[in-house]
């Protein structure tokens, strides 16, 4: 696995961690691009395929998720435009958000909130966040 030059950091939150790097697009496009359904299974190792009425997630939002060939459902339960969290199969996942740097237009942090109990999966969010940035970084990088 190649990984980014740029590091990412996993802090302890309290009960969670917060798995998160820099990405070269402003926060706008990342906070839209983390609630575009449509891009998941390009960004997660994990969500091989996503069905749901809302392209974009908003609380509330419900669907379905394929994670390891199994169709799974999910709902939002919390959403305030940068930062959304779910639950998957009835169980608090994870979480997502964007954090804006103040007077950059081009740079942000994404950050996947992961339960401690599940601190066997930040190794995947790493993966995710790598992916995540390649996304979004690219179509910036072309011009798009």
């Amino acid at each position: 696995m190649v990984r980014s030059p740029d590091p990412i950091d996993c802090v302890r939150r309290g009960f969670r961690l917060d798995v998160s790097r820099d990405v070269a697009v402003g926060a706008d496009v990342a906070a839209e691009a983390l609630r575009d359904t449509r891009t998941w299974t390009a960004w997660s190792p994990t969500v091989t395929g996503v069905e749901s009425d809302d392209r974009y997630v908003r609380e509330g939002t419900t669907g379905r998720v394929r994670v390891a060939g199994v169709w799974v459902p999910f709902r939002v339960t919390d959403f305030n435009g940068r930062r959304w969290a779910w639950d998957v199969a009835r169980i608090p996942a994870t979480g997502h958000r964007v954090e804006a740097y103040a007077g950059s237009d081009d740079r942000c942090r994404v950050v996947i909130e992961v339960p401690l109990v599940a601190a066997g999966y930040v190794p995947v969010c790493e993966l995710a966040l790598d992916r995540f940035a390649r996304l979004v970084e690219r179509p910036a990088a072309e011009g798009v």
